[in-house]
């Protein structure tokens, strides 16, 4: 991962002139504020944790397990947010760990939590890094210092249960490194996000990741079958059945816990025979109201397809005019509309009649296909936030949110968070407002997720200019009554919004928890919930 951007330096491209003007003449960017150039080294904030205690830990994981190098503590100091990528980018010093341990056992986790409980060092559990939620910095404060748990060397395929269709596996592994593992077996997760180039499985796990391929395989949480966990107290081992009745399912607590309430040092995944072709097509919709109800026919009453995304006309506008992507008119402007992304996966008669069915759901929904775009969606997957670094570094604010709610408030939920972005972002002088794109990401029987990106011009404190937005929007996803986040999780950017939507008495349950996995508070203190005293209740500290 590049110490300042996303992904492979080497993949770092220059904006194309599309988006050169896009810039100029909506955004009113120009080089006035265009940012002149990072600085090099990045600052780092001093180390705090005591030198005995830092042997100490280090003796627990041995020499080739630790690292306490300026570059180490800058790779695990911040995830790869848009405040994150501008903090990096300022004058401030970076809060980094003081210390990066790399356990090789499930055993050497345990006694390092244990012994970091004893000496109040806050642990920062750490798979990829990919974090867009503040969910690898944590409130360390009333600390004596933090560590970086780095969990890349528990990356094994510890056991394949080819009858139960059931792997378990290391939770450092990251996305590409599991695919290839099953893949000699014939086997796949089936569970490709964004991040899935560098994030890990026990991040995906940590954070109810989502993959596009969700319509077909399902969310990471539903594939996970078992889970052991490592706390301060002792070790969790939760799952023994495809399902139960035997009380309430701990899992849960672990699934989407974000590394407050333990570390998962396994897991337990069904997976699913690699399917022998994969097919992507593009439709587009005369408007978002056809196209969502299209989406959601297909997802209550089927065929329902592996892959399932729906732009507004926005995002259609800039997808469909980029080169190799057909469907463009006017001298490759693109046409109005909004496109879908159908994708399909498994044996090749199987996905043939499925496609044809679903072929016959779209075009009574006033859908037409778009030759090549399909394609085009699944060659560039990955490679939309190497160009947000490139905008970044052009003088442009470019972030995005997400959330999901019932089908029956979907338009509300689009309209009112894409007012409330506008509002927070529109540049008074000139007055120039921002772009906004939203697409449907993930759908399910009774509702979906819809995900937004945002353009705008960087004012003099980028990084305070989105947190407004950021919180103006979290606003608006409250008072239509969607969730604040449907798959990058809480972290601690999303903490006051999810403490309303959970409520006084769902916080005091989770501190409960809390209390008995964590009592010193050590872990990722500040993500997932505020890192107030964990004795004192809501009420109380009001």
């Amino acid at each position: 991962m590049s110490l300042r951007g996303w992904g492979d330096p080497a993949q770092a491209a220059p904006l194309p002139e599309s988006l050169q003007r896009l810039l100029r003449d909506v955004l009113d960017v120009d080089d006035r504020r265009r940012v002149p150039g990072l600085r090099s080294p990045v600052r780092l904030a001093p180390v705090r944790l005591d030198r005995r205690v830092a042997l100490e830990l280090a003796g627990i994981v041995g020499a080739d397990g630790v690292h306490g190098d300026d570059e180490a503590r800058l790779r695990h100091a911040v995830g790869r947010s848009t405040p994150d990528l501008l903090a990096l980018r300022g004058p401030k010093p970076i809060a980094a760990p003081d210390l990066v341990l790399a356990p090789d056992s499930h055993d050497q986790v345990m006694t390092v939590l244990e012994r970091c409980s004893a000496r109040r060092v806050a642990v920062v559990p750490f798979g990829g890094g990919t974090s867009v939620v503040g969910g690898v910095e944590p409130d360390a404060g009333a600390y004596s210092g933090v560590v970086a748990l780095d969990l890349a060397r528990l990356n094994a395929l510890e056991q394949l249960d080819e009858e139960s269709r059931l792997a378990t596996l290391g939770p450092g592994l990251r996305g590409p490194e599991a695919e290839w593992l099953l893949a000699d077996r014939g086997y796949t997760i089936g569970h490709f996000p964004q991040s899935f180039e560098y994030a890990t499985l026990g991040g995906f796990a940590a954070t109810r990741s989502s993959g596009q391929a969700s319509a077909g395989y399902g969310r990471f949480d539903e594939q996970v079958m078992a889970l052991r966990v490592a706390t301060p107290v002792g070790t969790l081992e939760l799952g023994r059945a495809p399902r139960s009745a035997a009380g309430p399912d701990l899992r849960q607590l672990i699934l989407g816990s974000e590394g407050a309430f333990g570390v998962i040092t396994s897991l337990t995944l069904a997976v699913r025979p690699a399917p022998a072709t994969r097919v992507y097509d593009g439709w587009r919709f005369p408007t978002f109201a056809d196209g969502t109800r299209a989406l959601r026919v297909l997802a209550q009453d089927g065929p329902r397809p592996t892959v399932l995304r729906l732009s507004d006309e926005v995002e259609t506008a800039l997808t469909l005019a980029r080169p190799g992507v057909s469907g463009g008119a006017n001298g490759g402007s693109a046409p109005a509309g909004c496109l879908a992304i159908v994708g399909f996966e498994g044996e090749v008669d199987a996905v043939g009649r499925r496609r044809s069915r679903v072929t016959d759901v779209l075009a009574a929904h006033h859908a037409e296909p778009v030759a090549g775009a399909g394609d085009s969606w699944s060659e560039g997957r990955y490679r939309a936030p190497y160009l947000r670094d490139a905008l970044l570094d052009a003088g442009a604010l470019v972030e995005t949110l997400e959330t999901a709610c019932f089908w029956s408030s979907l338009h509300e939920l689009r309209a009112a968070v894409t007012t409330a972005l506008r509002d927070a972002l529109i540049n008074e002088d000139p007055p120039t407002p921002p772009v906004i794109l939203c697409h449907v990401s993930h759908v399910y029987a009774a509702g979906a997720s819809l995900y937004f990106t945002v353009a705008a011009a960087q004012s003099a404190d980028p990084i305070a200019q989105w947190r407004r937005a950021q919180a103006a929007a979290g606003a608006a996803i409250a008072a239509v009554g969607g969730t604040i986040t449907h798959h990058h999780g809480v972290g601690r950017d999303h903490v006051p919004w999810y403490q309303r939507e959970i409520g006084e008495l769902g916080v005091t349950a989770l501190r409960s928890v809390k209390r008995t996995l964590d009592p010193a508070g050590i872990l990722n203190p500040g993500v997932l919930l505020s890192a107030e005293n964990l004795h004192t209740d809501l009420r109380g500290s009001r």
